[in-house]
C-alpha cells in the first residue's frame, strides 16, 4: 500500500529479517530514519513495516527500497548503498521459471549462486554489484547500469546457459562497462 499525498508506505518482509531491520538496540531502523528522512514503524508479528515519508518523497521511496533489501536478505550496510545517488535495487522471482511442487527453484539457487558462492562472487565483481539469493527471489543492488548486466547475468543462467559462457559475457562487458561509468561521470 502505497499513499501519495501522506507519504505513507508499507512493506511486508519476512518475519525472520525483522531482527536484521531493527538491527542491534534500534540502530538499523534509526540508521534508516536518518538517511531517509522518515519514520518507520515495524509490526513485528506480521512482519510489516509502515514507512512515514518527511519532507522529501524520493527519499521515502529509496527507504522502502532499503527495507525491501534487507527483507531481500541483504545486509544492512549493503542495503544502505541504496541512497547513493542512481543505485538501484532488482527483485527476480524465481516462481516464474518453476512449476508449483518442483525442485526447480532450488536448482535455480544453486545455478546462481555456484558451488561455494563462486557464481555469484565472480557476477558481484565484474559488476561492481551486490547480489542476494533468498527464498525464491534474486537480488541485486548496484549502480543502474551495472544491475542491467548483472540482471542480464542471472538471467542467462536462470535460461540454462554455461557458467562458461556467463563468464565470457560479462568479462566482455566489463570495460563496456567502465566506459559507460565514465562516460556517465564526465560527460
Amino acid at each position: 500500500m502505497v499513499e501519495i499525498g501522506g507519504q505513507l508506505i508499507v512493506v511486508k518482509i519476512p518475519r525472520d529479517r525483522v531482527a536484521v531491520l531493527i538491527g542491534r538496540d534500534g540502530a538499523t531502523k534509526e540508521a534508516i530514519e536518518r538517511a531517509g528522512d522518515v519514520r518507520i514503524h515495524v509490526d513485528s508479528r506480521e512482519g510489516e513495516v509502515t514507512i512515514e515519508g518527511g519532507s522529501d518523497p524520493l527519499k521515502a521511496v529509496i527507504s522502502e527500497s532499503v527495507v525491501q533489501a534487507i527483507g531481500r536478505g541483504f545486509n544492512p550496510s549493503k542495503a544502505m548503498y541504496l541512497f547513493n545517488e542512481n543505485w538501484q535495487l532488482i527483485i527476480i522471482s524465481l516462481r516464474e521459471f518453476a512449476r508449483p511442487g518442483s525442485r526447480r527453484i532450488e536448482e535455480l539457487r544453486g545455478r546462481i549462486i555456484g558451488r561455494e558462492g563462486k557464481t555469484r562472487r565472480i557476477i558481484e565483481e565484474l559488476t561492481s554489484t551486490f547480489i542476494s539469493v533468498y527464498g525464491d527471489t534474486v537480488s541485486i543492488i548496484g549502480d543502474y547500469i551495472s544491475v542491467q548486466y548483472s540482471k542480464e547475468a542471472v538471467e542467462m543462467l536462470i535460461n540454462g546457459r554455461r557458467h562458461r559462457t556467463v563468464y565470457r559475457f560479462l568479462e566482455q562487458k566489463v570495460g563496456e562497462l567502465k566506459a559507460r561509468r565514465i562516460e556517465e561521470t564526465f560527460g
